[in-house]
């Protein structure tokens, strides 16, 4: 079924979600969840307004709801699913793999065509090792700088996600009550507990901040065995990386040893070559996820060579030991492989085409009532912030309390309207959407405009 289908018919007797965004049926599951689950969920993530939406199925771009509803989908588990839900691609190649078996002490041949894959594709990637998310990618690349290098802190961009790895997650929720100097970012704990180590080892960056990147990789040169950098951090505000800012990232690296790690679990998903490509960042080492497993459980870490030999166990004990039960699993393999080959340059072009659409039409909306918001993004991405000016970093992203309450009521009206729109994180499309989906998007903006002027006003200081 194609998704004009879906929009044009609905499947199996489903409705349009309305009147509220959760069903009776999600209520139901979230009450025995709550007996089972510390807080009723089984991660951080999931968004509850009060109650969580629980999903029955997805067809394309479309979530079915217990309840029956259908949702536009624009979260894709978090940008995983380009191709949608169900792409029959995938699901033929892993039914496949399912009846030869689901895992294997030993590898498989389907490893080397998707890490072939992955080198012929992504510039700098000379070799791969494959891992089970996105953490363990970054977290692998960390430890392959560190043991590359001799070296043991690290610099990164403040509130720039690298996933739940102990140094990547500092100073990822910092807020104007203790991220410090503007000239200096201050190491900040995500969680309760972490080691007071692990902040003095790590150096925070702000994004876009040309001098500071100069000046602060420079001060801790001789300890720092790599900068990580999303090249368009999402929860730092899905703002584009000014030509400058890339180029004292990289000069400044290169000057003093440092290796740079671009990580593009997210951003993958850009351009046929990646984002690093698009904004002129030639790392060392590249972290992916996401739309390489085609919905499964993946991670992997590419990039050069020599750098790469810090994971060689031919000679014996490597510099770095790595593995995992389920690294290179052929499940992955096989569903990222048929994903991947189907990511070709018209997939990403319907993509950007469709972006574009959602972007401009946002725009627009914005631009003709004066609203005090803006958009942010690229390619197949794209963030609402409820300010006037596009933030040039995560400081400047970061919103009011009153801008929070807006934010969360327009994921609200979203859901409220059939559209999952998630709350205050990137939206994201994916392949079998059409031009009517990303019409529907601007015109459920534009609905939301037009029926909270009142909390508007309050944005701009007016009501």
């Amino acid at each position: 079924m194609t998704n004009e289908d879906v929009v044009s018919q609905g499947v199996s007797g489903s409705k349009v979600a309305g009147n509220g965004c959760v069903g009776q049926k999600s209520k139901e599951n979230f009450a025995r969840a709550q007996v089972v689950f510390p807080d009723g969920t089984s991660r951080v993530t999931i968004e509850r307004d009060p109650f969580p939406l629980y999903v029955e199925r997805g067809v394309g771009s479309y979530l079915f709801d217990v309840d029956g509803r259908r949702f536009l989908d624009l979260n894709c588990n978090f940008t995983t699913l380009i191709h949608g839900h169900a792409f029959v691609p995938i699901v033929e190649a892993l039914t496949r793999q399912l009846q030869r078996g689901s895992c294997f002490a030993n590898p498989t041949e389907s490893e080397i065509e998707l890490a072939e894959l992955l080198c012929r594709r992504i510039p700098q990637v000379e070799r791969v090792r494959f891992v089970n998310t996105g953490t363990e990618a970054v977290l692998f690349a960390i430890k392959a700088a560190r043991a590359f290098t001799g070296r043991s802190k690290i610099a990164k961009v403040e509130g720039a996600y690298h996933g739940a790895y102990d140094w990547a997650e500092v100073s990822l929720a910092a807020t104007p009550d203790n991220w410090g100097d503007p000239t200096a970012p201050k190491s900040t704990a995500f969680y309760s507990g972490t080691p007071a180590s692990v902040l003095d080892e790590v150096v925070v960056l702000r994004f876009n901040d040309v001098e500071g990147v100069r000046r602060l990789l420079s001060v801790h040169a001789h300890q720092l065995a790599a900068v990580v950098l999303d090249p368009m951090p999402s929860r730092g505000g899905l703002i584009a990386p000014k030509p400058e800012f890339i180029a004292a990232v990289q000069e400044a690296a290169r000057n003093n040893g440092i290796l740079v790690i671009a990580d593009e679990v997210l951003n993958l998903r850009q351009t046929f070559l990646g984002a690093s490509a698009r904004y002129g960042l030639v790392p060392d080492l590249v972290t992916m996820g996401k739309i390489i497993g085609g919905g499964l459980p993946i991670g992997a870490i590419g990039g050069r060579a020599d750098v790469m030999k810090a994971f060689d166990a031919s000679a014996g004990r490597p510099l770095l030991p790595q593995g995992g039960t389920f690294s290179a699993n052929p499940l992955s393999m096989t569903a990222g492989l048929a994903a991947m080959r189907h990511l070709d340059h018209a997939a990403f072009a319907h993509l950007e085409m469709l972006g574009n659409i959602v972007r401009d039409g946002i725009g627009r909306a914005i631009s003709n009532r004066g609203a005090p918001l803006c958009v942010t993004g690229a390619t197949s991405l794209f963030r609402i912030h409820p300010m006037v000016q596009i933030p040039n970093d995560y400081r400047e992203a970061h919103p009011t309390p009153a801008g929070a309450t807006l934010m969360k009521q327009l994921a609200r009206f979203f859901a409220e309207n059939g559209i999952i729109l998630p709350h205050g994180a990137v939206a994201s499309i994916s392949t079998p959407m059409v031009r009517a989906d990303a019409e529907f998007v601007v015109d459920a903006f534009v609905g939301f405009l037009d029926r909270h002027q009142d909390m508007l006003d309050a944005i701009e200081g007016r009501g």
